[in-house]
């Protein structure tokens, strides 16, 4: 963490006005129209499963999970990832992940998805999904659609369209 002293803590509603600005300083109004933010549009994000990174006081980072299926399959979806720029390659958002997944994985998920770049991502288990097997609503470049198995095989036979609920359709 170089000479940083983080925390990493459960999201709060307190905190969703600070990750809002964090937001929308860090991705821009352009955020709205990618294929992952049209998914959290329609269904929140679990607040159980988010974390915050905060040095002192201040909010520098945030990580949200979103329950979705992939075809029948329950899974989350990983991100935002966000960490204020003056603070970026300290290990924030690692930390970030690591926790988000941790808590997954012992509220028993299987399965997290995100679009992203495999060489940050796969530090924390993120590999590539195979071309076809997963399907995006809207356009995602399928190099940048990454799955975590939280369980060892959870993957396996997993195929289908990304609905932004865990109800079937």
């Amino acid at each position: 963490m170089n000479d940083i002293s983080l925390t990493i803590m459960p999201e709060t509603k307190e905190d969703a006005e600070a990750i809002v600005r964090l937001h929308e300083r860090t991705f821009g109004p352009g955020r709205f129209a990618k294929t992952a933010y049209r998914l959290r549009e329609q269904v929140e994000h679990s607040v159980d499963l988010s974390f915050t990174a905060r040095i002192g006081t201040l909010l520098v980072g945030s990580v949200w999970m979103t329950p979705i299926r992939i075809g029948e399959s329950k899974a989350l979806l990983l991100g935002p990832l966000t960490v204020e720029p003056a603070f970026r390659e300290r290990g924030i958002g690692q930390a970030l992940i690591a926790r988000a997944l941790k808590e997954a994985a012992a509220q028993g998920h299987r399965l997290v998805l995100l679009v992203g770049d495999e060489p940050y991502y796969g530090k924390s288990g993120f590999r590539q999904i195979p071309p076809g097997c997963v399907v995006m609503p809207g356009p995602v470049d399928p190099a940048r659609l990454l799955v975590a198995e939280l369980v060892d095989g959870a993957f396996d036979g997993v195929s289908g369209r990304v609905r932004p609920e865990w109800e079937t359709a």
